[in-house]
Parts: C-alpha cells; structure tokens; sequence
C-alpha cells in the first residue's frame, strides 16, 4: 500500500500545481495561466468540482475494458474447458493469487483515472487507493472553498466522503478489514496505521457515509447547481444513495463472514443488521416519496441491462442507482464481451461461457415455489422434469435460453440447418457437441445481457451498450428484508418509520415479475425465510456480480451444494418441429444432471491474500489467514 499512497501523493500534487483539470469540461474552464497559486485547485466550485471529477474515473470498469471480461465467481457460471487467462477460472482452482497474475481480473493494482486507455479503468486495486488518497487531499482542502454557496460545499463535501467510504467498501469486502486511511498521509515518514478488523473498519467507511448522506441532497436536477448540468447529474452520488451504501456498509458488517473475522461467531450480528435495516428503510422512503428511482415495468427489464440500436441511450432507466465507470460502454461490448455467450457454430469467436445448470434451478415456479430437486416431480410446485421449463419464473424465460428456441431469424443464413439456427442443446445437440472445448456444456445459454438473436450474420451483436449497475433498486428491497428479518426478528417485522415488512420487500420483487410471494412455509421461522430470500437474490441478481460475495458473506461458498458447476442432460420427447414451436413446453426424456466441476476450496477462500510486498511494510499489516 505504501507504494501507492506515495505515487498518489506525487501524482496528486502535481495535479494540484498545475491544475490540469482534463476529467470534466462541464464543470471546469481552466485559466491559461501557467503559474496560480495553491488555493486556485479549491478556491470556488467550479475549480473544486474540477478536482472532484476524477474520482468518476477512478470508479472501476468491469464489464468491457479487456477483450473478455469475467465478474461472476460464484458457481452461476461455466467458462471454457482450458481458459487459464480468467480470473474465474482462478477461483474454480482456488488460486487466490490471480486477482493479481491472471490477466483477465478487474482487481488489478495500478490503474490511470486520467487516461484514455480502457485498459487502465479495469484495476480497482490501484484505482481505489487512488481515489483514497484524492478524497483525503480533498477534505483537507475543503476550508479553501471560500468562494461558494452553502449548497456548493456540501456538494462538494458530500461527494467526498462518499467516495472514501465507498473505496474502501469495495476493498473490504473481499480483503476485510484494511487500514482506514482518512487522512491525507505524509510520504516523508514510516507508514503506522494499523490493519483494523472488519467491523472497525465499516464504522469508518459508515461515518463517511452518514456525513454523504447528511450533505447530499435526493437529486442534483433539483439544486441551483445542478441544474446548470442538467441530464449529467443521474450517476452522481446523492441522499439516497449514500443511505444505501450506509446500509450495505453496516449489513455486510452484519454478516455471518465479516461477523465471524471481527468477532469469532459465524452468526449475523443483530446489532449491526438492525442499523443495516434503518438505514435501508430511510433510503427506500426517500425513493418511494420523492420517486428518485423507480423499480422498472417488466415490460422494460431488459433496459435494465442492456439496450440495442437505441443510438447509444444507457440503460438502467431509474432503477440504477450506482453503475461501473460509463467509459466505453457501447463499442468495446459489442466487440469484447458479447461474442462470449454463444457457440462458435453460430458466434465464431470469444471465450465461452454458459450459465452453470445448478444456477438455472434456482429460478423456480411462477406460483413462487422454489424446485427442490430437478430430476424429480412436485406436486405442490407443479414442477415436472418431463417438462423442465414450463410454469417457470418469467425472468428464467428473459434470462436463460434452453433447447429449442430460435437463435438465428433467418435459417437460409446457416443453409437450413435447423440444429444451427435453433438451440440443439440435447444432449449430443450440435451446440452441445461442436467445438468440444467451447460448446455449451452446461446445456443453457444466458440471454439475460443480450439478445437471444445474437450471430455472426444478422447484425444483433452490433449497437448494444451494456452498462454493469453495482447497486440498483431491486438490490435495496432485497437487502431491507435481510436486514430486517434478522434485526428485527421475524420476516413480519418492519424497520422503524418504514411501511414494508420484510417479506413484503421480497413481493414487490416478486410482483414487479409476475411471480407468485413467498408461500407461508417459508414465514415460520427467520432462518426458513433466508433460504427463499436467498434464492430471490440469485434470480433477481442473477451474472450481476453478486453471488460470489453473498455466499462468502453468508459462509457458504465453501459448502456444497455451493461448489458445484453442473450440466443439463436429455433427450427430446417430441417431434423437433413441435420443440422449435414452444420450446418452453416441450416435453423431455432423460432429464438429469450431472457434475462438471467441483471447487475444492477451504476457509482460507473466504478472503483475498494481500501481496506480500504490502504485508511486510510493517509489523501491524497482517496477512489474511492461509495466505
């Protein structure tokens, strides 16, 4: 860490001195001049917000700044047979290390926020620490602000603030407890800070984000400022979303994981789930009064995600709340990410990767009921393994394609090749067979960021802009409900000033998808509504880069069923005209699963190993256990 805290000084000073304010040309027009003075940086809110604006590109790139990028490193999916480049594929192995070695990770160290090149927005190592470090020069600064209005320094203040703690909530999730840095530090003497435990360092990060959300207003379009930027305030943080974060910060904390590495006891703390459930509560009000954000029609879901041939408009609608860095979130897409999801035989290039068939279950009935073993009948759900996709969650059939359905509109493109331009993903289907090391072999493809018409030939993989939401409304009401079951007592318990219950949180999800509530079996007991909300989380959430932190935080990555990849096999059980007309109701032979991978991991897997190069700094950095 020392080696970064250093640079950022150097780098940031220089900033400073010469006040090369080249990340935001709404807010900033720079004086010619090549000599000013310090105070110059800070002295009014165009100036400061100049300085402000590079924390934006310090936010991480996730989704399309490499060739191929992987988020997802729970078992919800299944990359290719003999990629050793993912980070993904690390995880399966259980090889730590290559947050740092592999060259497909987002984690990296280094990162340049003032540069043009994509691939230095993907390292949120270095692009944190960066942050940190400009947040702190700017709250040291902040008494220089003399030439502004009230609602100005708390804009700027607030922004701050929240940028601090959200750097360090990013890195804490998967390092635990860090050296809070909350000071711009000297780079002439020793660093002493000691590493704190996790939930000392989320009272840190939840002070930050009291102080954001105490100086932040519920939207930006509403303030004399903002209004000069009006339709380039949605991202910024506000109210609402430090309130959020707030929550998060102090349900994390709560957590079995991070109660367990701060405490010893692997339950939830109920103390820090009720402060998670009123902070949630407050946020969802405020949205709910004011209608900030929005929980998009199902009609739109797809909006959430992605959008095609919308002449570059965003996604996410009102529902997104806080999004990954929005550079290059439309060509690099299209060309990098998106030939991922699809067999070479209609897509000819990329590397693969399939929804793993043990994630497909969880999307269970449209009566709600969840399936409780795949290959067997339920009557009480209705679930049948002869007609496994019939009466499912309506988003199974918007995020997961399965045999049958079309994937090339016109079939004289691949000769009339039925088995190309449907999904033959039978068992010895030609997407199941065909280029053995990329072909679908967990038996489901995903269509949840694309179109299910995406090939080489029709033009669907062109135009998509995708862009990654780390937190969106959905997200907020579901971890209302986990915070306040569990702080609260009973999933009939609301949190104080606030008008859902827990469960109701999970059924206006459930409701806005056309999916039946949380039947009352599942209302008896705390712990019998965590295992549905659970489930509601891996639907709802589903390849958004949730799982792989919700199971560690719950303990259970290293549990099975949770280590498993498996695939879908069978055969069709009726005419392949009769599948291609209603692939969702077809009838199926032989259905059954069986096991691709299995992770062997230990508790050593449930955080992140620090580089040894910063461990050895000094004696009060310590090594995560195993490392």
């Amino acid at each position: 860490m020392k080696q970064y805290l250093s640079t950022l000084y150097l780098v940031v000073c220089a900033f400073v001195i010469t006040v090369s304010f080249n990340a935001c040309t709404k807010y900033l027009d720079k004086a010619p001049q090549s000599d000013i003075d310090e105070t110059e940086p800070f002295k009014n809110f165009v100036n400061f917000q100049g300085f402000v604006e590079e924390l934006y590109n310090c936010i991480p790139l996730v989704s399309s700044a490499d060739y191929h990028n992987n988020w997802n490193f729970g078992e919800e999916e299944l990359w290719e047979l003999g990629e050793t480049r993912l980070f993904a594929e690390a995880v399966d192995q259980g090889d730590y290390w290559g947050w740092q070695t592999r060259y497909y990770s987002y984690f990296k160290t280094g990162g340049d926020p003032v540069s043009n090149n994509r691939f230095e927005k993907n390292k949120m190592w270095g692009l944190s620490w960066y942050a940190i470090r400009k947040a702190n020069v700017g709250i040291a600064n902040l008494d220089k602000l003399t030439d502004a209005t009230q609602e100005e320094k708390n804009l700027i203040a607030g922004q701050l603030y929240f940028f601090r703690g959200w750097f360090h909530f990013m890195i804490m999730q998967y390092w635990g407890g860090l050296p809070y840095v909350d000071e711009a530090l000297p780079t002439d003497k020793p660093l002493t800070l000691p590493r704190l435990n996790y939930h000392e360092t989320a009272e840190k990060a939840a002070a930050d984000f009291r102080t954001a959300a105490d100086l932040l207003p519920v939207d930006w379009d509403q303030t004399d400022r903002g209004r000069q930027t009006l339709g380039n305030n949605n991202f910024r943080p506000n109210k609402i979303m430090a309130l959020a974060y707030l929550g998060k910060n102090y349900l994390w904390a709560g957590s079995p994981l991070m109660n367990k590495e701060s405490t010893g006891s692997e339950s939830y703390n109920i103390e820090y789930c009720k402060k998670a459930a009123d902070a949630f509560a407050q946020a969802l009000q405020l949205t709910e009064s004011t209608n900030r954000y929005e929980l998009a029609n199902f009609s739109q879901y797809t909006q959430l995600f992605y959008t095609f041939n919308q002449s570059g408009r965003l996604p996410g609608l009102k529902e997104a709340i806080f999004v990954e860095n929005l550079a290059e979130s439309g060509g690099r897409w299209r060309w990098n990410q998106v030939n991922d999801f699809r067999p070479m035989t209609i897509n000819g290039s990329g590397i693969k990767v399939y929804p793993t068939a043990n994630y497909v279950d969880y999307y269970g009935m449209a009566n709600g009921l969840p399936i409780v073993d795949p290959e067997s009948p339920d009557p009480e759900s209705g679930y049948d393994p002869e007609y496994p996709w019939k009466g499912r969650d309506p988003r199974f059939y918007h995020d997961i394609m399965v045999d049958g359905e079309k994937c090339v509109s016109n079939g004289g493109l691949v000769g009339n090749d039925e088995y190309r331009q449907y999904a033959s993903l039978f068992t010895g289907g030609l997407y199941r067979t065909a280029n053995s090391n990329k072909a679908v072999r967990t038996g489901y493809m995903n269509s949840k960021f694309t179109s299910k018409l995406l090939n080489d030939w029709e033009g669907y993989n062109e135009n998509n802009v995708f862009v990654l939401s780390f937190m969106r409304l959905a997200d907020v009401y579901l971890m209302y409900a986990e915070a306040t079951a569990v702080g609260y007592g009973t999933p009939q318990s609301k949190a104080a000033g606030y008008h859902l219950s827990a469960v109701d949180a999970v059924n206006k999800i459930r409701e806005r998808a056309g999916v039946g509530y949380v039947h009352s079996k599942f209302l008896n007991t705390t712990e019998n509504f965590l295992s549905e909300l659970r489930r509601e989380r891996a639907v709802e959430l589903a390849f958004e880069g949730h799982r792989f932190v919700d199971l560690r935080r719950w303990l259970l990555l290293t549990k099975r069923p949770y280590t498993l990849k498996k695939a879908v096999e069978f055969d069709r059980g009726m005419p392949n005209q009769q599948v291609y007309a209603d692939p969702h109701n077809a009838r199926v032979l032989n259905f059954r699963e069986t096991i691709l991978l299995e992770r062997q991991l230990s508790d050593k897997h449930y955080w992140f190993p620090f580089l040894q190069s910063d461990v050895n700094m000094y004696e009060g950095f310590k090594q995560n256990p195993g490392w």
